[in-house]
């Protein structure tokens, strides 16, 4: 494909395996925007933004899908948030603590994670908590697929400044008929892909060296994209919910008022005369 950040899916078709390589380099590159992550947390989110893609590159639904993780250690927060066109979002809230601990749990601390599923027609978004059963972001979502949705997974996620990626497997139920030793064999192979292979390589030449010997069918590629532009309006909606005194208040202490946008990576900026144009009367159509 000519875009750099996709979802490449393939089937294993004499196995009844299925799979699929996440590669992000531009969308990638979009995120880590004026963000100064120290490496480890960099690393987390690259490997949440790909599994996050995975997973929305599966649904069946419409509808946009975050993920949420929050606990007590140097990372209080990391968001990622994708829709069903595949334009993902994120960001992570970290102290400097953080710097030079691996692992979700060193990271997270005594963390939850929580899956929203916000489709058309629901009341309600589904929400499914998803316990913390792993040190990395791979086998904590290998957990979570596996029991979900019955049938065994398995994750490789590789990041780095540049580049995040993820192999994912699926065994589906009439694998064992078709190789009852298909889904073991597959997985050890599996097992050996490196970081810089999959941050690097085409799938084609990933899937290549992995299953020479398979029958690998690819199906159509979908593009990741990473397009939030800024909401004025929603913004302005929002300051004005809280009243003139209040904004005038914090343009008093602070001369300007600025509103981050974390999960957009966004800022806005108001002054005094923004302010009072926010509260000028509108004009009335008669």
């Amino acid at each position: 494909m000519s875009t750099t950040s996709y979802v490449q899916r393939f089937l294993l078709e004499d196995l009844d395996i299925r799979g699929a390589i996440v590669k992000l380099d531009d969308v990638w590159q979009a995120l880590l925007e004026n963000r100064d992550y120290p490496a480890e947390v960099r690393d987390l989110l690259g490997a949440m933004s790909a599994v996050a893609c995975v997973i929305g590159g599966n649904l069946k639904q419409s509808g946009r899908l975050t993920i949420q993780l929050q606990g007590h250690g140097p990372v209080s927060l990391l968001v990622v948030d994708v829709t069903e066109a595949l334009n993902l979002r994120g960001y992570a809230k970290a102290s400097d603590a953080a710097a030079g601990k691996t692992g979700v749990i060193d990271l997270i601390g005594d963390g939850q994670l929580l899956l929203t599923l916000d489709m058309p027609g629901l009341r309600h978004p589904y929400q499914s908590y998803v316990p913390l059963e792993g040190d990395s972001v791979a086998s904590v979502f290998e957990h979570y697929l596996t029991q979900s949705e019955q049938q065994p997974a398995v994750l490789h996620t590789a990041s780095s400044a540049r580049a995040a990626a993820c192999l994912f497997l699926q065994k589906l139920p009439d694998a064992d008929k078709r190789d009852a030793d298909g889904w073991e064999r597959i997985t050890h192979l599996a097992s050996t892909v490196r970081s810089d292979e999959l941050l690097e390589l085409p799938p084609e030449d990933i899937l290549t060296r992995l299953f020479h010997q398979e029958t690998v069918r690819l199906l159509d590629a979908r593009e990741v994209t990473h397009h939030w532009p800024k909401d004025h309006e929603k913004v302005r909606d929002m300051l004005r919910s809280l009243g003139r005194d209040e904004l005038d208040a914090m343009i008093a202490e602070h001369e300007v008022i600025l509103i981050h946008d974390d999960l957009s990576n966004h800022e806005y900026r108001f002054t005094a005369e923004d302010v009072a144009a926010l509260f000028a009367e509108r004009p009335t159509l008669h």
